[in-house]
């Protein structure tokens, strides 16, 4: 059992930047030379997240309309308070999307669907630099 560990670095433009990070993990892995086992992305900080969809302009505006929806981003949250940020919509959305993705892979490729992607989800209100932690963990 092998297990690589890489960080891949994004530069977003804040809340509702979606972005597909799909083709820099497939690199990674290819490059790792690791037939078959799980690859685990985790996002570094507490107001962005890791999912999948398929990434196509429909789809990524549907995405930030549902996240406006469930968690307004014009309404006052506690957490602002405490800061003085006003990004407490963006730690809620990001504890919802959640942190971390995992995935199976096979003879080096993931085993994604044909037209699902691996996104970072920036929810926070300004523009952030990212960091990305992708563990290859196979033989």
């Amino acid at each position: 059992m092998k297990i690589l560990t890489h960080r891949i670095n994004l530069k977003t433009k804040g809340s509702g930047d979606l972005i597909d990070i799909t083709a820099q993990i497939s690199k990674l892995l290819k490059a790792s030379r690791i037939e078959s086992g799980q690859v685990t992305l985790f996002n570094i900080g507490s107001t962005a997240a890791i999912t999948t969809f398929e990434y196509e302009p429909g789809m990524i505006k549907d995405m930030q309309e549902l996240y406006e929806k469930m968690v307004p981003s014009n309404k006052h949250y506690h957490h602002d308070d405490t800061w003085g940020d006003a990004n407490g919509f963006s730690h809620l959305r990001a504890a919802l999307q959640g942190p971390s993705l995992t995935i199976p892979f096979e003879n080096s490729e993931l085993l994604l669907g044909t037209w699902q992607q691996i996104v970072l989800a920036e929810f926070d209100n300004k523009p952030r630099t990212r960091q990305v932690v992708v563990q290859i963990l196979g033989e």
